[in-house]
């Protein structure tokens, strides 16, 4: 068990002396000579090395020549016509009014069509990027009382529609990024809460709320209207929720992980069972294709679609792999966008590391010790890039360069551990949500590039078929 969780009995006794409003604002290079040799003029251009001559630009007879030739002064000044004659016509063959033996300025010979070469490097090539300004401290910070101080849960979500819900004891509030206004969804009695997990559907508009009671609401928040109640699928609080389409995975604290299909009655069509504790994390690959669990227990398992599918009679399905290199509980869990088969996963307080893994071989990537507990992870969805929120002692978000994995900035603020993290749908801006009850937002991956015209979700008939409370 992962260190430093509170009981959730603990929240509900807890006594608030003065309630808050939820989400209210709260040098230069010394100077290097050149190594190439010529003349001291700027304008006189030289090629070549001045400690390297160029050889293929040698006439090794005119060298003998010149070499030879100040030997006549010494002998005796009465030579032949003859010879003399030899001589000047000699000179005037091989040296061909040339006068130097080694050549140093000779330019090679350039190649064959290079202008078009030229052309076509030109076209390719990109300029320099420049470093990109990353804000060292928060863009905005929200008051978020009430928040509840439980690792293994998931409080936080940022929908497609660029609305934020966050879980507040027992009120789910969504907070439009575009308006900045405020809104209480649903507010659930003490026997059915706190609330556990929250989670959007891919179209934006429905949202998936996991309970303490192990029920699992969902909701239309276009019109504020509960669709259905998703009951009997476990036996424990929901702390963890995941969309594939019209498939919402959930995970228990009695270990199971169900895909329920929120489009007919009898939702429960898989069961995978694998964890003997908590599932605290769960996320579906960019393809759909596997399903990434992890567990109090220590273990991360990777389940594949294709091996479901084709046991569909089993009812409970069997892991493509199960990994135990992590020595605390696995929460945070980040499929990388830029490769399909790569998954980013954080340990807890006894771990404290970041471990990288090719989910097609089950092979562990890389392994980097962050020296604190590891709650959530995301990657940049622009460049290579990966932020990491932490615990104790500094309670920071880590900002890492991959694959090298070079620390590019520490954003601080929060007073306690950050244990919830989601981004923002133009991949940008960042909010975090942490025991100290705020929630703050840090523009640490950039600027938006200019907006592409957006498909049309193919997810918004999902719920049609709801249309009266169940």
């Amino acid at each position: 068990m992962d260190a430093g969780s509170r009981s959730i009995s603990s929240e509900k006794s807890r006594a608030s002396a003065a309630p808050r409003p939820p989400l209210q604002e709260a040098g230069s290079r010394p100077y290097m000579p050149p190594l190439s040799s010529g003349s001291r003029n700027p304008s006189v251009k030289c090629y070549g090395d001045r400690f390297i001559p160029d050889r293929s630009a040698m006439d090794m007879d005119m060298a003998h020549y010149l070499l030879t030739e100040p030997r006549k002064d010494k002998e005796n000044a009465a030579v032949s016509p003859s010879k003399e004659a030899y001589r000047r016509l000699l000179a005037e063959k091989l040296l061909n009014n040339r006068t130097r033996i080694l050549a140093f300025r000779n330019k090679p010979p350039e190649p064959e069509n290079v202008a078009a070469a030229d052309a076509t490097s030109s076209h390719h090539a990109r300029p320099a990027k420049q470093r990109r300004h990353i804000p060292q401290s928060a863009e905005r910070t929200l008051d978020a009382p009430e928040l509840v101080d439980d690792y293994y849960l998931n409080l936080l979500d940022w929908g497609t529609n660029n609305v934020l819900s966050i879980a507040l004891g027992d009120t789910v509030y969504l907070w439009d990024a575009s308006s900045g206004s405020t809104s209480e969804l649903v507010s659930v009695d003490q026997d059915s809460g706190p609330i556990t997990s929250v989670s959007w559907a891919p179209d934006g508009r429905h949202i998936a709320v996991g309970l303490n009671s192990s029920d699992v609401q969902l909701w239309d928040t276009s019109s504020n209207r509960l669709l259905r109640t998703l009951r009997g699928v476990h036996e424990a609080r929901v702390g963890s929720l995941a969309w594939n389409n019209s498939i919402l995975t959930t995970g228990s604290m009695d270990g199971k992980i169900v895909n329920n299909d929120v489009r007919i009655r009898n939702h429960m069509v898989q069961t995978y069972e694998g964890h003997s504790q908590e599932v605290c994390g769960l996320k579906w690959s960019g393809s759909g294709q596997q399903l990434a669990s992890g567990g109090n227990d220590n273990l991360l398992h990777i389940w594949d679609v294709s091996m479901a599918s084709s046991m569909p009679s089993a009812g409970r399905n069997q892991w493509l792999h199960r990994l135990d290199d992590h020595m605390a509980a696995v929460k945070a869990l980040a499929w990388c966008p830029f490769q399909s088969n790569l998954l980013a996963t954080g340990g807890g307080g006894s771990d404290r590391c970041i471990k990288f893994w090719n989910t097609h071989t089950g092979a562990c990537l890389n392994s980097v010790d962050t020296g604190s507990q590891v709650c959530s992870l995301l990657w940049n969805k622009n460049e290579r890039e990966l932020l990491s929120s932490h615990g104790f002692t500094q309670n920071q978000l880590t900002l890492w360069k991959y694959p090298s994995m070079v620390k590019m900035a520490e954003l601080t603020g929060h007073t306690s551990r950050v244990l919830f993290m989601a981004q923002s749908p133009d991949g940008c801006t960042v909010a975090s949500a942490a025991a100290d009850e705020t929630l703050r937002f840090w523009n640490v991956f950039g600027t938006p590039e200019a907006p592409k015209p957006a498909a049309k979700a193919a997810h918004t008939g999902m719920f049609n078929s709801f249309n009266h409370i169940r």
